[in-house]
């Protein structure tokens, strides 16, 4: 089925089929008026030299069928020419219909470009504009000069601190030596300290190792003492080994036991003395520890200030460096290739930071902007083929769809229509549609943004 929007004929046709209609208007009054002068010439006779020869009834000699074939005659050729030119109507109304269906159009369409604005970057005095209106610029052009004076005091104030930083850095950074010196002497104290207690550790460690030794030793004959007595117990139940012999195995086992107890605690106070000697050990090494780590602490301190005085250097580098970048922007020159527009700067006037100078209009990269309604871009995506006419030229340009829009233009207007106060009446939205110009058409050099333009996009 077609689509839901109405259906106009262009101007060309319509001029046609007012042409034609006009014609066959002209063709109709022209067979009108030949009408009466056929019937006036057939009714007039030419004078009979004898007037009494004349009867009056040879106008009734013609017959009334006769009458009514001529009456009808015009009236059939003006029907025929009426019905034909509905037909040639109706026939060109369908065959645009049909050219139509594949096509979509606007005329709410511009041509836009980038439009670079050239602001000051610092405050000065004009002393130079070497650019016109129009004038065509080349990237890296000077366009405006201010007085650089007043910077280049600011340069040399910069680099005069700049100087002094680096003066007070030389003289801190010999201090950092000399607090390595007396560190590192400290740190050798400890670290004697920390080796006689390890050697006192050791020698408690040996005595700890002997009493562990006796210790196995007593668990050992303490153990092969209960095994003799449970072995020697169901012995003495049954009376194969006298009593007296038992009992002297149980009194030698409570022996074992006893002896392994006294090593036990001669193995604990050695372990012991070992803990005291292991505290005295870590006495030392928290001593040297501490040393070690007040040492690069005490040498950062003074590796701190000279650090100070160098970023006092950075900072007055960093400031120098402002000062000159400052004294380069008084040369304000072209980012873009372009033409001027809107230059609003003269000689002598005193600029601002930010305050607009001109504009310059980028021509390598133009589009058309083409605002089609919502029931044109369903079968339209990027890539199709689009045949764009520019008004001001009379030209056409070979183009295709860049890209779809991302939202209608009344969403991104300054004050968007909020629809849930209750006002809400249907319009149909139109949405802002990108299409690129095929490169290497003459004409294009022609080009610039806000012409007028009517774009016809190919639906495949």
């Amino acid at each position: 089925m077609p689509n839901n929007q109405t259906t106009y004929a262009t101007e060309y046709e319509i001029e046609q089929l007012k042409e034609e209609i006009k014609h066959l208007r002209e063709e109709r009054e022209r067979l009108s008026q030949k009408e009466p002068q056929e019937n006036q010439n057939g009714n007039q006779q030419k004078p009979d030299k004898n007037p009494e020869d004349h009867k009056p009834e040879e106008k009734e000699e013609k017959k009334p069928e006769d009458e009514k074939k001529e009456d009808n005659k015009p009236h059939t050729l003006r029907n025929i020419l009426i019905i034909a030119g509905a037909i040639v109507l109706l026939a060109a109304t369908i065959i645009y219909w049909l050219y139509s269906r594949n096509y979509e159009s606007t005329d709410d369409a511009q041509i836009d470009a980038h439009i670079s604005a050239l602001s000051a970057r610092v405050a000065g005095t004009v002393v130079g504009v070497y650019v016109e209106e129009n004038q065509f610029v080349k990237a890296g052009q000077l366009l405006v000069d201010l007085d650089p004076r007043d910077l280049k005091a600011e340069t040399a104030l910069a680099r005069s601190r700049l100087l002094e930083a680096q003066a007070q850095t030389q003289a801190e950074q010999p201090n950092v030596p000399v607090t390595q010196t007396t560190t590192q002497t400290n740190i050798a104290t400890a670290g004697t300290d920390v080796a006689g207690a390890e050697a006192g550790v050791a020698a408690a460690q040996r005595d700890y190792d002997a009493a562990l030794a006796k210790v196995a030793e007593a668990q050992a004959n303490a153990a092969k003492a209960r095994t003799d007595v449970e072995r020697f117990r169901p012995l003495a139940q049954k009376d194969e080994i006298p009593q007296q012999q038992f009992d002297q195995v149980v009194a030698t086992s409570k022996a074992m036991d006893a002896t392994l107890a006294s090593t036990q605690a001669s193995a604990e106070a050695a372990r012991k003395q070992v803990d005291q000697r292991q505290a005295q050990l870590n006495q030392a090494r928290q001593r040297l520890v501490e040393s070690q780590k007040n040492a690069p602490y005490q040498v950062a301190i003074r590796q701190a200030n000279v650090a100070s005085r160098q970023s006092s250097v950075e900072a007055a580098r960093a400031q120098l460096n402002t000062a000159m970048l400052n004294e380069s922007y008084t040369k304000i020159v072209a980012p873009v290739d372009g033409i001027i527009a809107k230059r609003s700067v003269e000689v002598g006037q005193r600029l601002s930071p930010g305050q607009q100078v001109m504009l310059i209009t980028q021509l390598n990269d133009l589009w058309v902007t083409a605002n089609f309604r919502e029931t044109q871009i369903r079968r339209m995506h990027p890539g199709q083929s689009v045949r764009t006419h520019v008004d001001a030229l009379n030209m056409d340009f070979d183009s295709y769809v860049d890209s779809m829009p991302a939202a209608s233009g009344a969403v991104t207007s300054l004050l968007p229509p909020e629809n849930a106060t209750g006002n809400f009446v249907k319009v149909v939205q139109r949405l802002p549609m990108r299409i690129r110009f095929k490169p290497n058409q003459p004409g294009l050099d022609r080009l610039r943004p806000g012409m007028s333009a009517e774009p016809k996009v190919h639906l495949d």
